[in-house]
């Protein structure tokens, strides 16, 4: 009987549309999944009458497989990839492939790399982003784990991801849990992304009274100049749907609390771990915490007065200086995610390749956008930049556009309306140019109530000095 070329565990909406995708591009597919109801209702419906094999326990899926058997976990991230796992490992034999697609953290995926190795099993964790969208019509992929595995679904992987100018939004991305941690990065970013766009919107709607229309037609504007990207695309999009019934733009009826999976956090945990600053993300994740608060939002507008005053100045001017504060902050944004990338490929040994990197987001993620490619440029020129914001490029940008980033945190900050990752984005930049900042004042502190020492501009690197200050 002949056997199938790749399987899939877990049919929710990413693993259907993984699965399709895989199979249309030429791969005859085995799936299963937990619940038999809705294995039976896949291959009846969205299947019927392609290469599938339905196997409705986990050694009838095995058996099913050829070898070196291929099998992607689709289930959500934490201990239920572990128990698959488990199930799993006894049926395998030697050089078969386990990859796991989900958002699974990077130190969970280096210790299953390290207890599948001792199986001699091959172990891939993969980022895949794009949505169900993406996943269906060829998503972004982030595969690491041993090179050998890569070489053998690389094949499939190739056909399956978005295809852009420069080839297919997929690359071997390095040894271990390298690609989820660049995908969790991704995350990160579009974290970044997202809150900034809310930002442009709070202070278009609130500061200069932009109705739903007149949104859209800015972002429709805007997506085709530097910021053309696929979040500016949908957020167009969202302005134009009616809420049926009450026939007002849904945007306005949907409650203010952002929900959050995790991967947010967990990119400004490994930030801190790792010494590397990411405000904008860190305001990103800490502006969707002060959204749940709604309750105590809406007792202290009573008490502390909410946003009453508007913008007075030029409109059309105020808008423009938005779109290039935007531009400017998701710079710096991506700067600093790059930055990190390039700390954790050296202390984890990952060897990244920031240019490959940014040119496998330029299609099929969530984060793709027009000025990838630049990006992708600027670590083809220097592979060892240290940071996005002194890249000839992208410095000439900022400088050009820095006043009218400054005008807007300005009005912000006069019309009490927040944002934190517009700010946080600023801030970064005058820090991060600044070649002496207050810290020797925190240094001098620090001496003084816990003898942390200090070291001296006038005297050699590593040497440290303390001060008895109360003599």
């Amino acid at each position: 009987m002949s056997k199938q070329s790749f399987g899939l565990i877990g049919l929710a909406v990413m693993g259907e549309n993984l699965a399709l995708n895989i199979e249309r591009n030429g791969f005859s597919m085995s799936v299963y999944n937990r619940s038999r109801e809705k294995t039976d209702t896949f291959m009846a419906t969205r299947a019927a009458g392609k290469n599938f094999k339905a196997a409705f326990s986990i050694p009838e899926f095995v058996e099913s497989l050829e070898s070196p058997r291929k099998i992607l976990i689709m289930v959500k991230a934490g201990a239920p990839v572990d128990a698959v796992i488990s199930e799993l490992k006894p049926l395998l034999d030697p050089g078969d492939i386990i990859i796991d697609g989900g958002n699974s953290l990077f130190t969970d995926t280096d210790r299953r790399t390290i207890e599948l190795e001792k199986d001699k099993l091959q172990f891939i964790g993969m980022g895949v982003s794009g949505g169900e969208e993406g996943a269906l019509n060829g998503p972004s992929m982030m595969p690491g784990g041993q090179k050998s595995a890569y070489a053998e679904i690389e094949p499939i992987v190739t056909k399956i991801a978005a295809q852009v100018d420069d080839g297919a939004c997929v690359t071997y991305i390095g040894p271990g849990s390298a690609g989820h941690y660049v995908k969790m990065v991704h995350n990160g970013i579009e974290y970044g992304d997202m809150q900034l766009i809310a930002e442009a919107y709070d202070l278009l709607k609130t500061g200069l009274g932009m109705e739903a229309a007149e949104l859209h037609e800015t972002l429709v504007a805007w997506n085709s100049t530097e910021l053309e990207s696929f979040l500016i695309e949908i957020t167009a999009d969202i302005f134009t749907k009616i809420d049926e019934e009450t026939g007002e733009p849904l945007v306005e009826k949907i409650l203010d609390k952002a929900g959050q999976k995790g991967t947010g956090k967990w990119t400004v945990e490994s930030a801190f771990d790792l010494g590397v600053p990411i405000p904008t993300m860190i305001a990103a994740v800490t502006a969707r915490v002060a959204s749940s608060y709604k309750t105590e939002r809406i007792e202290a507008a009573k008490i502390l007065g909410n946003v009453t005053g508007s913008y007075t100045g030029d409109r059309l001017e105020f808008i423009n200086a938005v779109r290039d504060a935007l531009y400017c902050s998701k710079i710096c944004s991506y700067a600093q995610g790059m930055a990190l990338l390039g700390t954790a490929s050296k202390v984890y040994n990952y060897e990244l390749n920031l240019a490959e990197i940014s040119r496998i987001w330029k299609g099929g993620c969530i984060i793709r956008a027009g000025f990838l490619d630049k990006i992708k440029q600027a670590y083809l020129r220097n592979p060892e930049l240290k940071n996005l914001l002194i890249d000839p490029d992208f410095t000439q940008t900022i400088l050009t556009k820095e006043l009218a980033w400054r005008l807007v945190v300005q009005a912000a900050a006069k019309l009490g309306i927040a944002v934190p990752a517009f700010s946080a984005s600023l801030s970064y930049f005058d820090s991060y140019r600044r070649d002496r900042l207050p810290q020797n004042l925190t240094q001098a502190q620090r001496d003084y109530f816990g003898a942390h020492t200090y070291e001296r501009i006038d005297k050699p690197a590593g040497e440290f000095f303390h001060t008895e200050w109360t003599k």
